[in-house]
C-alpha cells in the first residue's frame, strides 16, 4: 500500500536542516511540501514588503523540490480546511511540521495536531526554527529569562542540536509555477535590485561574510555606510537559512581561525539575540500589542498624524532619521543602529505609540519577524522586558555625528543634502546661512524644518515616562 507523507512548511523555506521535510520523506512513496497562505484565524499575516519576499521564496523553494523530486503545494485559506482536504484527499498517513511560536500560530497548530491525532493521522513536530526551544532554557528559579545577558551566558553552555543535512533526492521534474494569485505591486520592482532570495543565496552570504568580514564585525557594524553586517536577517525570517546552520558555521569558522574568535562571538550573541525575542514571544501575551512592562499601558502617548507621517516619509528634518527611513521604503530593510534611533525619536521624542512604528516597521521590512520586530521596538520604547531604560533617549544629530562621521550614509539616502560638509550634515537646521547657501540647501523649502526639538521633548519623555 502506496504511504503520503505531507510536510507544512511555514518560516522554513528551505531544504537542508530540515527535520520536517527529511520525516515527510523518509519512507513515503509520496512526500507533499505544504505552503498555506493563512486567513482569518489569529496568525499575522506578512506585511507587504515580506510579501514580495515570500513569493520569491517560494519560487526557489519549488526549483529546490523540483530537483529532489518532490511537489510543492500552495494553498490560501484557513490552515484546518485546507490540511483536512489535503489528508482525505490524499490518503495522507503523516503531517509534520517544524514549529512556531506566537499565541495565534500555536493555537492553530494544536487543534490540527488534534483533529489528525483524532482521526488516527501521524503527526510530530520538530524544533528548526531557534537554537534552543523556549521551554528548555530557564533561570535558576525555573522561570523564563527576562534579561538578556543571563540569557546569553546559559545558552552558550547549552549542547545546541547539530544540523541536518540535505535529504535525498528522488527522481527530478520540471519545477512549475506556485504562488501564481500573487500580483506584484509596482513599488516592489525596487526590492528586486537589493535582494537575491532563497536557500542558496542565504548560503553564499554567510559564507562570504564569515570569509570576509566577521573580523570587523564588533568595530564596524554600528557604521550604517559600511556593508559589515551578514545581511542574513530576511533569510533567518523566511527559514532560509536555519540558525543551527549559522551557529554551527560560526563556530567551526572561529576553530579554524582563533584569531576571529572574539568577533564571531560578537555575531553569535546577535543571533542569540533572535532566540531571545522568541523566549520573550513564548512566554508571553501577543508582544506586538501588550507591553512586556504592564505599567507602560498607562503612558500617555500623543495622537500625532502630521509627525507620524513626517516621520513615515523621511522628513523629519532631522538626517540621519530621514536616511533611514528612506532607506527602508527604497530597500525593505534599514541598518540596526539607525533602526534604533528612528524608534527612540518616535516613541520618545515625538512620543508616538510604539505599536504604530512597529506596524510600519511590519509593512516595510522584508525581515519583519513576528518576535524581534515586536520585541525590539518595546526595547527602545522602555517597556520592554530588558528594555532601554527610560532615560535613554537617543539624539540622531550626536548619534549621527559619531556613527556616520563623513556624511556618507546621509548623503547616499538624503541626497539634497550631499553638498553640505561633514561639519553641519547632521544639523543642517543650525548651519550658517552662507554654508546653506553654498550647499543648494533652503531650510523650510529643499529640506524640512526639524519637527520636534530634541532637548525639550526630551524632557516631555522624561516626565511621561516618571508618571507611570
Amino acid at each position: 500500500m502506496r504511504s503520503t507523507h505531507i510536510a507544512w512548511l511555514r518560516n522554513d523555506l528551505r531544504i537542508s536542516d530540515n527535520p520536517a521535510l527529511m520525516a515527510a520523506m523518509r519512507g513515503a512513496d509520496r512526500a507533499i511540501v505544504l505552503y498555506i497562505h493563512e486567513e482569518n484565524i489569529g496568525v499575522r499575516p506578512p506585511g507587504a514588503a515580506a510579501r514580495w519576499w515570500l513569493h520569491q521564496s517560494l519560487g526557489a523553494l519549488e526549483a529546490d523540490l523540483a530537483a529532489l523530486g518532490v511537489e510543492l503545494l500552495v494553498r490560501r485559506g484557513v490552515p484546518g480546511v485546507i490540511v483536512a482536504e489535503l489528508v482525505q484527499e490524499h490518503a495522507v498517513d503523516a503531517v509534520y511540521w517544524n514549529r512556531r511560536y506566537a499565541p495565534g500560530e500555536r493555537a492553530v497548530d494544536a487543534a490540527i495536531k488534534t483533529w489528525l491525532t483524532a482521526r488516527g493521522t501521524k503527526t510530530e513536530s520538530f524544533g528548526a526554527n531557534v537554537l534552543i526551544e523556549p521551554w528548555e532554557i530557564s533561570t535558576g528559579q525555573g522561570k523564563p529569562y527576562s534579561v538578556f545577558t543571563p540569557f546569553w551566558k546559559t545558552l552558550k553552555q547549552q549542547r545546541l542540536t547539530a544540523p541536518l543535512g540535505r535529504p535525498e533526492a528522488g527522481t527530478p521534474r520540471a519545477p512549475v509555477p506556485v504562488d501564481t494569485d500573487y500580483q506584484e505591486p509596482h513599488w516592489a520592482e525596487k526590492l528586486g535590485g537589493h535582494w537575491y532570495v532563497g536557500e542558496a543565496s542565504a548560503q553564499r552570504m554567510l559564507a562570504d561574510f564569515l570569509d570576509h568580514r566577521v573580523g570587523d564585525y564588533p568595530e564596524r557594524r554600528d557604521i550604517p555606510d559600511c556593508d559589515a553586517t551578514s545581511g542574513l536577517s530576511p533569510h533567518l525570517r523566511f527559514g532560509e537559512i536555519s540558525p543551527r546552520q549559522i551557529w554551527q558555521a560560526g563556530m567551526l569558522a572561529a576553530e579554524l581561525a582563533p584569531e576571529q574568535a572574539g568577533a564571531i562571538d560578537k555575531f553569535l550573541s546577535e543571533l542569540a539575540w533572535r532566540d531571545f525575542s522568541y523566549h520573550q514571544l513564548y512566554h508571553r501575551c501577543d508582544i506586538a500589542q501588550e507591553p512586556m512592562q504592564a505599567k507602560y499601558a498607562a503612558m500617555a502617548w500623543r495622537d500625532a498624524p502630521e509627525e507620524l507621517d513626517a516621520w513615515q516619509r523621511g522628513q523629519t528634518g532631522l538626517p540621519i532619521i530621514d536616511a533611514g527611513m528612506r532607506e527602508l521604503w527604497e530597500t525593505g530593510y534599514m541598518h540596526n543602529r539607525v533602526r534604533m534611533l528612528v524608534a527612540s525619536l518616535l516613541s520618545k521624542n515625538l512620543l508616538i505609540d510604539w505599536r504604530l512604528g512597529e506596524r510600519w516597521f511590519w509593512d516595510c521590512l522584508v525581515d519583519s519577524d513576528v518576535a524581534s520586530n515586536p520585541a525590539s521596538w518595546q526595547w527602545v520604547a522602555g517597556s520592554g522586558l530588558d528594555a532601554a531604560p527610560y532615560f535613554r533617549i537617543f539624539n540622531p544629530v550626536t548619534q549621527g555625528g559619531r556613527f556616520d562621521a563623513d556624511g556618507g550614509y546621509v548623503r547616499r539616502w538624503v541626497p539634497e543634502l550631499a553638498a553640505l560638509p561633514d561639519e553641519w550634515i547632521h544639523s543642517p537646521s543650525e548651519a550658517p546661512t552662507a554654508v546653506l547657501r553654498r550647499a543648494g540647501v533652503i531650510i523650510g523649502q529643499t529640506y524640512p524644518v526639524p519637527i520636534v526639538d530634541l532637548k525639550t521633548s526630551r524632557a516631555r519623555a522624561l516626565a511621561a515616562s516618571a508618571a507611570l
